[in-house]
């Protein structure tokens, strides 16, 4: 009896190790898929996968995005969305490529920038525009200006 007591104490002292949720939910991606979203990060200047679409954005995360590009005047044609709403491989497929839990997740030039929070701290903080500007996604802002005052002139 003393031995089974023994055992128990000591057995209840041991640490359980229980490997981390994310570790069992992990699905491990296709090469192919892998190869299609980062085709598709790379062939646009700003990507983001969103929930919804621009004209519709279906959460508030992804409204606040797509508005924050549009304050910094991202051009349609240097800007491709993905809806992940409409093909629930990409929704789970993405966060995985990202190694990022959430949606919407924006791309510039083939990095992976973060999703609607660190988006909107670099928008507040100024690094968005310069991220921006640095990868030629928009123009600097002198050139803006000079671009404006020439049409002032010419006019």
């Amino acid at each position: 009896m003393l031995r089974t007591a023994f055992r128990i104490s000591r057995a209840s002292r041991l640490p359980i190790f229980s490997p981390p949720a994310v570790s069992l939910a992990r699905r491990y991606l296709s090469q192919e898929t892998r190869a299609k979203i980062q085709d598709a990060v790379n062939t646009t200047p700003v990507v983001l996968f969103m929930k919804g679409t621009p004209d519709f954005p279906q959460c508030g995360f992804s409204r606040a995005a797509i508005q924050v590009l549009d304050l910094h005047g991202v051009p349609p044609e240097k800007m491709q969305t993905y809806n992940v709403l409409e093909d629930s491989e990409l929704r789970e497929a993405i966060k995985e490529f990202s190694e990022w839990p959430t949606i919407p997740q924006l791309y510039v030039q083939g990095e992976f920038v973060g999703g609607c929070d660190i988006l909107l701290s670099m928008h507040q903080s100024g690094e968005l525009e310069d991220l921006l500007e640095k990868k030629g996604v928009i123009p600097p802002v002198e050139e803006e200006a000079q671009a404006s005052d020439a049409a002032k002139t010419s006019a």
